[in-house]
């Protein structure tokens, strides 16, 4: 990750509560209270010892030492000194961060500041976390391809479609699948010099790994856009895109959350696909909107 990213996206707190929400999926129960400790009290995990951390978590030191590794830190020394930064610079006056949780009796100007907050929070985090080594090695395999097939089902159904409708704008062919069995039966004939995309959030969609799995084992290039870095799909995944694992709310499902990070994503493949076949892609990308003028100019009375 570049620093102007880093500047853009947040500070080292999100920058550590991001890799908190990411990774805590892939966390056991133990490594998660020792990750919610240090996110949630960076002062006084910082004065604390590797003992004493474990002592207050009720964990073990081999514990809080894995932890630190997972969060990015050589060892415990490394992430206290990190958090002890943290603890100086939320002295300094920064302003209190937005709680999300949304009650059944909140103004909606209420529902609109918070589910604002929390579409930038999962957009930072995801930009934050997002591997652009895998993203430029995917974009080129795109910008190659004879042909791509996306897979999704329920909501990142409609994230595979997007990034169909999106591809096909710039004059590559693109299909995107609901439908497992269709999905299945089109994986068949890919081969290499094609590309195959699953999307799943949980990275567990059994109807999504199914077909990714029998592309990959037909020789083309395989993609993964999930929330859980450590899912099974991502055995089949040639290139992995992580996104934002966003807090589930009663009256905000995962579902809903997870689509704002994954469009990101999504965005992220075609302007790089864009760019690296700008000379054919801009020329497709006129075409259709002249195509589609007449729909959007007003009708003679």
């Amino acid at each position: 990750m570049t620093q102007d990213v880093k500047e853009i996206f947040g500070s080292p707190g999100g920058s550590l509560a991001a890799k908190v929400r990411t990774l805590g999926p892939s966390m056991t129960r133990s490594m998660h209270r020792v990750a919610e400790a240090v996110a949630g009290d960076p002062a006084g995990c910082a004065a604390l010892t590797v003992t004493g951390l474990a002592e207050l978590t009720g964990t073990s030191e081999a514990t809080v030492v894995r932890t630190a590794r997972l969060l990015g830190y050589p060892g415990y020394r490394d992430l206290r000194l990190a958090l002890a930064g943290l603890a100086a610079q939320q002295q300094s006056g920064r302003a209190p961060a937005i709680t999300t949780d949304i009650a059944v009796d909140d103004p909606i100007a209420d529902v609109v500041t918070k589910l604002a907050y929390e579409e930038q929070q999962t957009l930072a985090d995801t930009a934050a976390g997002l591997d652009t080594a895998q993203l430029g090695a995917a974009v080129t395999a795109l910008a190659g391809a004879r042909r791509t097939d996306v897979y999704g089902i329920g909501a990142s159904g409609l994230v595979a479609q997007d990034l169909m409708q999106k591809l096909l704008r710039i004059g590559l062919i693109a299909h995107a699948h609901s439908d497992p069995h269709l999905a299945v039966t089109n994986a068949v004939q890919l081969r290499s010099g094609d590309v195959a995309i699953a999307i799943t959030h949980s990275g567990s969609t059994g109807d999504v790994i199914e077909p990714l799995r029998v592309a990959f084992e037909h020789g083309a290039t395989t993609v993964a856009i999930t929330g859980r870095p450590d899912s099974p799909v991502t055995q089949y995944a040639d290139h992995v895109l992580t996104t934002s694992t966003s807090r589930e709310t009663e009256l905000r499902p995962a579902a809903m959350s997870s689509r704002t990070s994954q469009l990101l994503v999504v965005d992220c493949l075609f302007v790089g696909v864009a760019q690296r076949t700008y000379d054919s892609a801009a020329p497709a990308l006129a075409a259709s909107y002249e195509a589609l003028a007449h729909r959007h100019r007003s009708s003679p009375r």
